[in-house]
């Protein structure tokens, strides 16, 4: 069982991230921002799929007041992406943002942060410090000669440091790197010297091949090990597939449960039976349902009646014919044609 380090609990809009509320999937809209009804399709879409917070770039004025009417249509949390210019960040908490991610590396005038501390303050908005190995302070890389974990670390308890020093005890904190490595070391050394909450991820992950494989070994070794609160998986790609791989992420560490599992072997040459087609099937068809049981798509006689009696449902295929077993008894004899409804016969009555 995973043992979860607790950290500060931080209100962001109408949820709660931190203490032992659960963790939260979040993603980034690709829309220009001020285009509202562009911004508000896509965020629905995310919502649907299960994001529970969003973030958006804001770029200028224009971004800024559109926040307040991208509200008016959207069920989950919004943040406000900002970089260089305060004025954005000050405006998006008038326009009633939920949170306000300034970066470090190019926020550095402490008058201009204090005047948004001090409006975040008023406005019980939260602030998080996301450092970033991209745009990590000179200082840092000078310190430690380039780009480390530890200058990671270093930079976000200078800043937490700053805010704190300026009033503010609404922090979130992020240190990503798109080396996985890095990301883990990182967030494990700060996770020992602060009670704020983390947002994971790793950053600039690639397309959604590289991207999915590095943030379920970066994210998933974080999580497992009782780490983070919040976190989005970054790829090239419609953020509808970060939710989709966040999920499963949830899903495979038994965090949190979103639908029916299926399980199934890897193909080999005793296999007789269309498996990747079926699988596959099953699969899609399994997503759209959310009963807690555990789905068996076997297809050869050496593991597979093993793996099918230990699942709730489960197929063990042979030579163009399968066993189908509901809760460890042998329910129906089928041939390969027949495979695919009788399974979703039997899921459907449990």
């Amino acid at each position: 069982m995973i043992k979860r380090i607790y950290k500060k609990e931080i209100q962001i809009g109408d949820v709660k991230i931190g203490g032992d509320n659960k963790i939260l999937i979040q993603s980034m809209t690709n829309t220009d921002t001020k285009n509202v009804s562009d911004t508000v399709k896509q965020i629905k879409k995310l919502e649907n799929e299960g994001c529970e917070i969003i973030r958006v770039a804001v770029k200028d004025e224009g971004d800024a007041k559109a926040i307040k009417k991208i509200k008016e249509n959207i069920k989950i949390p919004i943040v406000a992406d900002i970089h260089f210019n305060y004025k954005l960040a000050i405006l998006a908490m008038e326009n009633g943002i939920d949170k306000i991610r300034i970066n470090p590396g190019n926020i550095s005038n402490i008058e201009n942060l204090k005047k948004i501390v001090d409006v975040a303050i008023k406005l019980d908005i939260p602030i998080r410090v996301g450092v970033n190995s991209g745009s990590l302070e000179q200082e840092f890389i000078d310190k430690y000669n380039g780009v480390t974990p530890m200058g990671l670390v270093d930079s976000g308890l200078k800043n937490i440091a700053i805010l704190e020093n300026m009033g503010l005890k609404n922090i979130v904190l992020s240190l990503k790197a798109s080396n996985v490595r890095f990301a883990i070391e990182a967030y494990t050394l700060i996770n020992e010297r602060i009670q704020y909450p983390l947002h994971l991820g790793i950053t600039e992950a690639g397309t959604k091949f590289t991207g999915s494989i590095k943030s379920a070994v970066g994210i998933g070794h974080l999580l497992y090990n009782g780490i983070g609160d919040t976190f989005r998986v970054s790829i090239t790609d419609d953020p509808v597939e970060e939710i989709e791989i966040a999920k499963e992420i949830l899903q495979s560490l038994d965090i949190r449960k979103f639908r029916t599992e299926v399980i199934s072997c890897p193909t080999c040459g005793r296999t007789e039976i269309d498996l990747i087609a079926l699988t596959n099937k099953v699969e899609k068809y399994c997503k759209r349902i959310n009963k807690n049981i555990t789905v068996a798509v076997m297809g050869c006689v050496v593991n597979g009646p093993g793996e099918a009696k230990e699942a709730d449902v489960g197929l063990a295929g042979g030579k163009g014919v399968g066993l189908i077993f509901k809760k460890g008894e042998i329910h129906k004899k089928v041939e390969e044609n027949e495979m695919f409804d009788e399974l979703i016969k039997v899921i459907n009555s449990m």
